[in-house]
């Protein structure tokens, strides 16, 4: 469905019914400590639920147990090739692209700023590695993955947080809408989905079409999995970028919020990248990906690397042709990106494992293959707003 401006402010007052109203039960009940305390122990499809857990988490959780029926099996198995063959590619996406232009939204930007543990990046970024990587495994919708459990966990997170906001009337409700509402929703949906294509495209990164769809349809099933409306979510690439476009107008900006949470996300990758000499190109490769408009608008600083990082497109393409006509070629740099995601991911989560618990207040402050066609390859859908 193409959205209007009328269909969009309809979807800003909306939240999510079932986990907003398991988590309000929570609270009024005083279980929340309970529920935190033994959901640490649920962290796989199918396990056994555990004694003394809340009746009212116990219906939320087995009304949330399984995927969609409308999945089609065929092209999440599409979608975790294509991560396999493009992991690195999609980490570096998720890292410099998704995440800036969260903060770009000066509504996201304000509402992670004012949640204490979300104002961390290396905390949010690692749950949300560790939440791609669960969701591309395998046995994904299986038992014993750990990815349904995940995905509860992250929306009923979500649901404490529209809670803790508007108890504590800390959001203006009329002014921005729900916190995290499903025009939020859907918007952070195509930040993850198409955004990241849009950057491996910039990147020149080679993508197959039906790689590039089905990367996409793989984040429509999380959406569903995470509470999104189904009814208002774009169905196809072309009906993505409609909707990011008309949402980014809406919203786009320059915040203080998003200044400093884009300050704290360049410090943390300054942290991982090894010495000083290259800290530069942290903020180039945030600048080319999001445009210097919105990188203004972030304050990322501008340095001499804004110009050879532009180079960048051009040896990817040389290793991305690389991988095309040589299989041992293509093996080499798949293994190369699959250790490079893991050093990644274990920097950011320290070898830990994240767990998504409901705060109970707010505080200040993948069977290697290239059996998917690499012609007709992708390209982005064209703008729509001139």
């Amino acid at each position: 469905m193409n959205h209007t401006e009328a269909s969009l402010d309809a979807l800003r007052l909306t939240g999510d019914e079932l986990a907003d109203a398991t988590v309000a039960e929570l609270f009024e009940r005083g279980e929340v400590g309970t529920f935190n305390t033994l959901m640490r122990y649920v962290s796989t499809a199918g396990a056994p639920l555990p004694d003394g857990l809340p009746a009212v988490a116990r219906e939320y959780l087995q009304a949330t147990s399984l995927p969609p029926a409308w999945v089609d099996w065929g092209e999440m198995e599409k979608a975790r090739l294509f991560f396999i063959d493009n992991n690195v590619h999609i980490s570096t996406a998720l890292s410099f692209a998704s995440m800036p232009a969260c903060y770009v939204v000066p509504n996201v930007a304000k509402l992670l700023s004012t949640t204490h543990s979300l104002k961390y990046p290396s905390k949010r970024m690692a749950e949300t590695g560790q939440f791609t990587v669960y969701l591309m495994q395998p046995d994904a919708f299986e038992a014993g993955s750990r990815f349904i459990p995940a995905a509860q966990k992250v929306r009923l997170l979500h649901a404490s947080i529209r809670h803790h906001l508007k108890r504590e009337d800390r959001w203006d409700t009329e002014a921005l809408g729900t916190p995290i509402c499903q025009e939020d929703l859907v918007g952070g949906q195509m930040f993850f989905s198409l955004l990241v294509l849009d950057s491996l495209h910039r990147l020149g990164i080679h993508m197959s079409t039906e790689g590039a769809e089905a990367y996409y349809y793989a984040w429509r099933v999380v959406g569903a999995m995470l509470g999104i409306d189904q009814e208002a979510v774009p169905k196809t690439l072309d009906e993505a970028r409609q909707f990011l476009d008309l949402y980014m107008v809406r919203h786009m900006g320059p915040s203080d919020e998003g200044a400093e949470l884009t300050r704290q996300l360049i410090d943390l990758y300054e942290e991982i990248v090894p010495g000083t000499f290259f800290d530069p190109i942290v903020s180039a490769l945030i600048r080319y990906l999001v445009g210097d408009t919105c990188a203004d608008w972030l304050q990322v600083p501008r340095t001499p690397w804004d110009t050879v990082v532009k180079a960048v497109p051009h040896l990817l393409g040389v290793l991305e042709t690389i991988e095309d006509r040589s299989p041992l070629g293509a093996w080499a740099l798949d293994r190369l990106g699959h250790l490079t995601a893991v050093f990644e991911l274990s920097s950011l989560t320290r070898g830990r494992v994240m767990h998504y618990a409901i705060p109970e207040q707010l505080k200040k402050d993948f069977g290697l293959s290239n059996t998917v066609p690499r012609t007709r390859r992708w390209t982005p859908p064209p703008a729509t707003v001139r």
